[in-house]
C-alpha cells in the first residue's frame, strides 16, 4: 500500500539541518513518517506525506522545523480551484 501523498509539492514543510541536534522528537511524533534518523540528524524523506499538523515543529527543541499547519494542501487546492497559477503552492487542476 502506497503512503498518503496529499498534494505534490506543496507542503510548507522545512528542516534546518545546521539547528538539528539529532533528538528524534520530529520522528517520533509524525503522524505520516515523513522524518528518519540519519547519520544522527533528522532527514525529510517524503514531503508530500506531510499533512501540516505541526507536531514536529511544536516537539523541536531547536527550532529546526518550521511548518505552517494546514495551509499548502488548502491553499493549493483554492488556488486550483480559482485558476490562479502564480502563487507558490499552485497546481495544476490537471495532475
Amino acid at each position: 500500500m502506497r503512503d498518503m501523498v496529499y498534494l505534490r509539492g506543496v507542503a510548507t514543510l522545512e528542516l534546518d539541518s545546521e539547528l538539528c541536534i539529532g533528538c528524534g522528537s520530529c520522528a517520533v511524533v509524525c503522524p505520516h513518517a515523513v522524518f528518519v534518523m540519519a547519520d544522527d540528524l533528522a532527514r525529510i524523506t517524503d514531503r508530500d506525506a506531510c499533512m501540516e499538523c505541526g507536531a514536529c515543529a511544536l516537539n523541536c527543541e531547536t527550532e529546526a522545523i518550521t511548518v505552517r499547519s494546514g495551509v499548502g494542501c488548502a491553499a493549493a487546492v483554492l488556488n486550483a480551484a480559482l485558476g490562479r497559477t502564480d502563487a507558490c503552492c499552485c497546481i495544476d487542476p490537471g495532475d
